[in-house]
């Protein structure tokens, strides 16, 4: 059984710091219990099911740490576990950047478990499966899909006293459909905490249809365009420009935050101000584990609201440089909205692209966060309100910042990857080549 309840944790946990003889330790009880299925061209082609639990443990005399790991639980591989990291600790040299554990913390409680997800049985993968890849075979299409669900348990403590305890669940689920033409593609993804929520049938019609309607995409010139991104297409975009948002990037001048002649633009517009984005682990569409990897309570923050930035990312070694609150890093994000449909989108655009997916996004400049990447599994030209054929998959070059500047429309949010990110019309998207990739 590899998920421990919180009295088994602390109990194993109160037993490694009870060794110790070093300054200070550190201890990280972490398990899963998880699934998957994957099929290909119609067909199941692996399944299986892993369970595991690791111990991992940091000590440190003065600024000098080590780390070992075991999966062992017995009272002499415990000891020897706290041992094997004292030894490396001495060997290894300070760490100038080196911070004390914390103190115990207070967490509220997020909703990361779901039973239902906990219990998910091979047989319900293998109807996840058959529930994507019979209505594909109906319509002549091929259907590649991943199907992957997890059981989580984390828990760490330390020698200030500090405890912490989570388990979670989720479960995520991708298709791709190729029309047998092999002119047409879709996709799709879906990620849940709870597996009630998840319809593979549902979500593999959206690719389906995608597929069908892609087949035979027209070439038309590169350019700006006015875009409507589906969220998972804007959220690799967002994420990238989130994981950007470190306070020490940004006072080290190497952020699109960092402001020429020295400062960061804390505080100042940076976007529309119709953008609102911030965090909230306890949000029961995208609950997230209350705390850090090194016990940091998150709590609900602004990150930009009326398009200015509110904050910034301080890991605790920057914060007390910079004699400031420590700002962990979220483990959610969350996009305001509007009310508008998809429908009622493309409806409103009188000509303009729709994506639904970016990827191969890689970094061209990260002062201005500006990329390049490409569309795929189906792009297409709306005319007067309607999609009015495919278009063949253009190479991209753009920044989320600008990206934000140009938002026209805010429709619904959808969760992706565990956040919440609307649809967006924009304007002047910049598409620089065409690919002749499906």
């Amino acid at each position: 059984m590899a998920i421990f309840s919180k009295e088994e944790a602390r109990r194993i946990l109160e037993k490694v710091i009870s060794f110790s003889k070093a300054d200070g330790i550190e201890a990280n009880l972490n398990g899963s219990n998880g699934g998957n299925i994957r099929y290909a061209r119609n067909t199941v082609s692996t399944s299986g099911e892993d369970s595991n639990v690791t111990l991992a443990v940091q000590s440190n005399f003065g600024k000098k740490s080590g780390t070992a790991t075991i999966n062992e639980f017995d009272d002499a591989s415990l000891e020897k576990v706290v041992r094997r990291a004292e030894e490396l600790a001495k060997l290894s040299p300070e760490n100038p950047e080196f911070m004390e554990s914390l103190p115990q913390q207070t967490y509220g409680e997020s909703k990361t478990f779901s039973e239902a997800t906990a219990k998910i049985t091979p047989e319900y993968r293998a109807q996840a499966a058959a529930n994507s890849i019979n209505p594909a075979s109906a319509k002549d299409v091929t259907a590649a899909g991943f199907l992957d669900d997890s059981h989580n348990f984390a828990s760490m403590m330390n020698s200030k006293g500090l405890f912490a305890y989570n388990q979670s669940t989720s479960v995520n689920f991708t298709a791709t459909m190729r029309t047998n033409d092999g002119t047409g593609s879709g996709w799709v993804t879906r990620d849940f905490n709870d597996v009630s929520k998840l319809d593979t049938a549902e979500a593999s019609r959206v690719a389906i249809d995608k597929a069908i309607m892609s087949k035979e995409a027209k070439a038309i010139e590169p350019g700006k365009y006015t875009v409507i991104l589906e969220p998972a297409a804007s959220a690799e975009l967002l994420g990238n420009m989130f994981f950007n948002m470190s306070a020490r990037q940004a006072d080290e001048g190497r952020s699109f935050l960092s402001k020429k002649g020295g400062g960061t633009k804390l505080g100042e517009k940076l976007v529309d101000e119709r953008v609102n984005i911030y965090t909230d682990p306890f949000n029961a569409e995208v609950p997230a584990s209350p705390w850090t990897g090194d016990g940091q309570a998150r709590r609900k923050m602004d990150i930009i609201n009326g398009g200015v930035v509110k904050n910034m990312f301080y890991d605790r070694y920057w914060a007390s440089q910079k004699n400031v609150a420590p700002v962990p890093f979220p483990g959610n994000i969350i996009m305001q909205g509007g009310s508008a449909s998809l429908e009622e989108m493309i409806k409103d655009t009188k000509k303009g692209i729709l994506v639904t997916r970016f990827w191969y996004i890689r970094s061209v400049d990260p002062q201005t966060l500006l990329y390049t990447g490409l569309t795929r599994d189906g792009t297409f030209y709306i005319e007067n309100g309607k999609i009015k054929h495919p278009v063949k998959n253009f190479r991209f070059n753009e920044s989320p910042v600008i990206m934000l500047n140009n938002l026209e429309t805010l429709g619904k949010q959808v969760r992706v990857d565990g956040d919440l990110i609307p649809y967006m019309k924009i304007r002047d998207f910049t598409f620089t080549s065409l690919s002749d990739a499906v």
